[in-house]
């Protein structure tokens, strides 16, 4: 019969990269872990791994049974965690997952009315994922998703809202500051400061510099919104962010704004969560509670 310690094993030994390293990151011994296995190939008379040298590698059985591991893995660990709560008394748990860098200070407006109003239920925010943010939501890794990618699925609902514009944020005594529209060319000679996620991620790129054929002299990612504005007002580069987030944090900098392109580059924060959980009130209440918190 095929269990979850098989499926455990099989995750934890691809992951380790060898049966010893993999025993140890379970406290079991090794002969315990070779044994569970070679039990599950007989019973199913197939080859889980195939040595070559001292590397293991998954035969077509063993590649099947992995990716049926990563998916049931996390939701029943999930479902552990749920059934915790209720013993304990808890509504339950809101993983969000956060695809949107700069939205952290909009989250954190949301997050407080939230908790105030959903005492029993547990909050948390995560930023990295072993998969993408669309990967770790179908995979009961996360319970909704901030994003402003959102992706077409049966399986997965978005909801918008709040609209924004991205801007370019140039300094304030950049040739570029008495105009009002930036053309992909205007970025040829620029240090482009971004959020620190590869240009296929970016509107910037994708819908503005690449259908050009242009690319901004250096791209380099910073890790606070923060910092991308002091840079900018002291003349070390320009920047693309939201509207909301100038117009909040940038008041006392020396800076200028122009639209990307003629018609702009508009975006929504959508948030995904799955169908299966739309009956779930305070999945629910936490949607309602970020369209009222709307970015001044």
């Amino acid at each position: 019969m095929l269990e979850r310690q098989h499926l455990v094993i099989i995750r934890e030994v691809h992951r380790a990269g060898s049966v010893t390293a993999a025993a140890e990151r379970m406290n079991l011994s090794q002969s315990a872990v070779s044994h569970a296995i070679a039990k599950l190939e007989e019973r199913h008379q197939v080859k889980i791994w195939r040595k070559k040298g001292r590397s293991l590698y998954l035969t077509q059985a063993g590649t099947y049974l992995l990716s049926l591991a990563e998916r049931m893995i996390p939701e029943l660990e999930h479902a552990e965690r749920v059934l915790a709560d209720l013993a304990r008394g808890r509504r339950g748990a809101l993983r969000i997952g956060m695809e949107c860098h700069p939205c952290e200070k909009w989250l954190m407006r949301v997050t407080g009315p939230y908790l105030a109003d959903w005492r029993d239920v547990d909050l948390e925010v995560r930023s990295a994922f072993r998969f993408d943010g669309v990967a770790a939501l179908q995979a009961h890794e996360i319970d909704m998703l901030v994003t402003p990618d959102p992706v077409h699925l049966p399986e997965l609902q978005f909801r918008p809202v709040f609209d924004y514009e991205l801007l370019l944020v140039v300094p304030a005594d950049h040739p570029l500051a008495d105009r009002s529209i930036a053309k992909p060319e205007d970025l040829l000679t620029e240090e482009l400061l971004t959020v620190p996620v590869t240009p296929d991620r970016l509107d910037v790129f994708t819908r503005f510099l690449v259908p050009a054929g242009c690319r901004p002299q250096r791209h380099t990612g910073i890790e606070s919104t923060d910092l991308m504005l002091q840079l900018v007002s002291a003349g070390r580069g320009v920047t693309v962010l939201p509207d909301w987030l100038v117009r909040n944090d940038g008041q006392d900098m020396a800076i200028a704004t122009l639209h990307i392109g003629p018609a702009g580059l508009h975006k929504s924060i959508n948030l995904g969560t799955r169908i299966e959980d739309a009956g779930i009130d305070y999945v629910s209440a936490f949607i309602d509670h970020a369209e009222r918190a709307c970015p001044l």
